[in-house]
Order: structure tokens, then sequence, then C-alpha cells
């Protein structure tokens, strides 16, 4: 059983670094470990545990700014910025219901801070507020180096030095252990509504969502759920639903939709959904809790919108649902053999990526998690791991094999 490290500070941290390079040991950084199942099935010797550097340091609503120690629920920060009308405008998922969790009914996420920035969550709403790394204004980390450092601020626009920000974003804890980190807030929407397109074939719900992102009505979300899995948005749905959704003051999203109606109508039936039942909807479809828990193998898959049909029609016998607008794949194969590593890889080839987000320990040994990467990019991304941690010390083979 892997041993344990749990510091009470940035100190603590550096400390605990040092002692790993002097002994030769390697570590996992884990804060509440909701996303410790997305990686290869590597080993490490200890868990540097940074969910003890919890609590929101600095919130200034008015310039959109708040900096928290890295181990801060998610959950917490949600609610301190509700108070002010404020939210995560990049709307990280919780990836608690994939890996088998009861799913929050209040809608609070699990996990942490730092954890969401390190895997660059971004739910339904990027194709409208940009994905996490977008909001990562700065942060303290631990090298592997044992030394700590800085970088960016505590301002939007932030020009000293390089953005290592965009770097430690997506990296799943394999650089640094940041420490604190900085991110920008938004205002939240007054209200929202959906308009859900009913029995929409795969490709008219590409074109339909297409026709509602090139329109001028400000779409925040666009996901399309197949018949099979359609009633995991609404329980009587018998057919496959489009989900389209409108946020804002209400005067504006009243308007919107109007708009939005008269544009799809050529598409067929169309449904309205409140606030209420709107939010629910997307909660479901950013937590992807149409495949929660179960033995299947889970794919995430990103490709161009426009041809997301055609990639998620080309794996055979996948189950699947689509959110940014198509661009977005939610993907579930048998676990058997390859966990369907194959197809996807040959479907996906020269159009997008996939990562590996569930399966078990054996297929995520024999098989790439993340998308393979080319002679020339492998060698860049080893030269980035060696700049920051060159003894290797941080969940080395994670996410690559020898990286």
């Amino acid at each position: 059983m892997t041993d344990l490290l749990k510091p009470r500070d940035g100190e603590d941290v550096e400390a605990a670094v040092a002692w790993a390079l002097a002994e030769g040991k390697t570590l996992e950084i884990v804060g509440h470990g909701s996303k410790r199942g997305i990686a290869r099935a590597a080993q490490w010797d200890l868990s540097l545990d940074l969910s003890a550097l919890s609590g929101v340091t600095l919130y200034e609503p008015e310039e959109l700014i708040l900096s928290a120690k890295a181990g801060t629920p998610i959950a917490e920060i949600e609610a301190l910025l509700a108070k002010h009308n404020q939210e995560l405008a990049f709307e990280p998922m919780d990836y608690g219901p994939v890996f088998g969790a009861a799913p929050n009914l209040d809608g609070k996420s699990r996990g942490t801070i730092a954890g969401v920035l390190a895997a660059n969550l971004s739910g339904p709403r990027r194709i409208k507020a940009g994905a996490a790394r977008d909001h990562f204004l700065g942060f303290t980390a631990v090298s592997g180096r044992g030394e700590t450092f800085k970088s960016g601020g505590r301002v939007v626009k932030n020009v000293t030095g390089y953005d290592l920000c965009k770097v430690l974003a997506g990296s799943y804890g394999t650089l640094a252990a940041m420490t604190d980190v900085t991110v920008k807030v938004l205002p939240r929407a007054e209200t929202e509504e959906t308009l859900l397109i009913l029995g929409l074939d795969d490709a008219a719900a590409v074109r339909a969502m297409s026709a509602a992102m090139g329109s001028s009505n400000d779409v925040s979300g666009a996901a399309h759920c197949p018949a099979p899995l359609a009633a995991s948005l609404q329980a009587e749905a018998g057919t496959a639903l489009t989900a389209l959704r409108l946020e804002g003051v209400a005067p504006s999203v009243v308007h919107r939709r109007r708009g939005l109606e008269t544009l799809l109508k050529p598409f067929g039936e169309i449904a309205v959904l409140e606030a209420a039942a709107s939010r629910d909807v997307w909660r479901v479809i950013r937590n992807v809790m149409p495949f929660t828990g179960g033995a299947r193998a889970l794919w995430r898959i990103s490709v161009a919108p426009t041809r997301g049909h055609e990639v998620a029609a080309a794996i055979e016998g996948a189950e699947y649902f689509y959110d940014w607008a198509g661009g977005l794949i939610w993907a579930a194969l048998p676990a058997a053999d390859d966990g369907g590593a194959a197809r996807v890889r040959r479907a996906v080839a020269g159009n997008g990526h996939a990562t590996l987000i569930r399966a078990p320990a054996a297929i995520r040994a024999s098989v790439p998690v993340f998308e393979p990467q080319d002679a020339g990019l492998a060698a860049l991304t080893k030269r980035v791991k060696e700049s920051f941690d060159p003894k290797g010390i941080f969940g080395s083979g994670r996410m690559w094999a020898g990286v």
C-alpha cells in the first residue's frame, strides 16, 4: 500500500519534495482523489496529499478574482461565489459519478481547485467561456527540484514572463505540486432556459447545433443525446434529445429563446425547459451521468464539432452522447480486451484526440490512456518534464510511459 505524506502548508510541501528527492522516492499528487482513476496504471512510492492546504486566501468580487490554497474544495468555492452571484464560468465537471460516487443532488462538485486546474476540467459552457486554463491567472508551486516558484498574478492581464498556467493546466500533477492558485471569476446568469429538439438523428442534431452556435442567440450549452440515453436527461423521453441552453437576464433569455425557436423550427418539434429543469439537465450532461459507475470503459473524445457524428458512428459497439455542439463525445464500450482502444484510436485518427477516462487497471496498463504523441511532440513533452522535474519524482508514467 502506498504511504501517505500530508503537508500542512507550502513549506511542508517543499520539505516533503526535498525529502523525496534525497531518498529517491516518487510521489503521486492527490487532493480528494476524485480523478485518481484517470491515469496509466503506474506505481508511486508515496502519495502527497494536499487536502490539508485548504481555504480561500483572497476574494475580491469587484475585481473578479479569487485565490485559494490548492486543496480547497470546489464545493466551498462555488458556495462562496454563489453568495455574490458569481461563478467559475468554465463550469467544472464532477468526475465522482463516473467512478461510482452518488451524484450530489445540490449540484456541488467534488474535488479541489488545484485538481480541477491540473486536469483542465471544463463543462458544457466551454463553448462560450473557454476552458479552465483560460481562467487560471497564477499559482505558487513546488517543482521537482524541491524549489518553490510562482507564475502569473492577481490580475486578468499579466505579462510577467512565461504563462506557466497554460503548462500546468492539463498536466495532471506530473510537473509540480501547486500550493496556491488564483482564478478569474465571472457574474452568474440570473436565469436560464433550455430548448429541446425532439427526435433528431446524429447528423441532423449536429446541423441544428451548428446553426444555433452560428446565430446571434449566445448559446451557452449544446448537447445531443441519442434515443438509448435520452431518458438520462428526461425520464419520460422516448426519443433522441438535442439540448440548447440560453443564460442571462430574464428578458434577454426570452428574446433569444424566441429567436432560436424560429431558427430551429424546420428541424422538428421543440420543447422548452425553464430554469430548474434546465439546470437538472445540464448537471446530468456536465457530470456524464448517463455513464455513472458501471464496468464499461469510458472514453472522452475531442473532435471538430462538424465531424463528431462521423467519428462516433465509426466506433463499433459504442454507446455515446455529445457535448460542445458535437465537439466532445463521451463513449462507453465493453471493458474487455483493450476497452475498445483500437476502435477508438482508429476512428479518431486525424480527426482529434481521445482519453481513456475509466477502465480496469489491466487495460490502463496495456493501452495508451492519453492520446499517443508523435516523435516531435513526445520529445517536447520530455523536455518540459525534465525542466520542471528532472528526477521524475512527480507522477512519472501517469500520462505517457517514461515521462
